[in-house]
């Protein structure tokens, strides 16, 4: 089994995704971030192609093929459920990742987290985040992106907490089995 958490950055992902390994036996959790930076330090500015060069590592072609490529040598090497915290709001990107977690897991599910503006960026300051940095930066770009149905299935955040989050989640997961 693949869950992947989205949601843009303070939405809760991490610490769901850290409670949330507590319930599922024989899971790990994945970070695709991690091959974000890897990414990014490999490939230098000379070498991108000119649609790389953003503030973006998911803009890298290479990025969201590594990271459909270690779920699958994850799943493979230690035959565990995979949990994928991550911010992922581009439709295309978005798609790639899910249909080739599906091709590597038939049982793969995607909730996008939601929450107010003002939520996020409260979030976002406790985990000390600079007010204005990228973060802050992304939240409206996400939100924007989560608009499209393809995101779905949401879960709002908003006042809930983590725990019940949890059950959210695996109880939606046990009913599509």
């Amino acid at each position: 089994m693949i869950i992947m958490i989205n949601g843009a950055f303070g939405v809760g992902k991490t610490s769901v995704a850290n409670e949330l390994q507590k319930s599922i036996n024989n899971s790990m959790i994945f970070d695709p971030e991690e091959i974000g930076y890897m990414v990014r330090n490999i490939i230098t500015e000379e070498i991108a192609h000119p649609y790389e060069k953003t503030d973006n590592f998911q803009d890298y072609q290479l990025w969201k093929q590594l990271v459909v490529n270690v779920a699958s040598l994850l799943k493979r090497t230690y035959d565990k459920d995979l949990i994928v915290p991550m911010t992922i709001y581009n439709k295309g990107y978005f798609k790639y990742i899910f249909n080739g977690f599906k091709e590597i897991d038939e049982e793969t599910f995607h909730f996008c987290f939601t929450a107010k503006e003002e939520t996020i960026y409260e979030r976002l300051r406790k985990r000390g985040e600079s007010e204005g940095n990228w973060c802050f930066q992304q939240t409206r770009k996400c939100m924007d992106g989560y608009k499209d149905r393809c995101f779905e299935s949401f879960i709002n955040t908003d006042g809930v907490n983590i725990n019940d989050i949890v059950n959210i989640i695996n109880q939606k997961v046990s009913s599509l089995n």
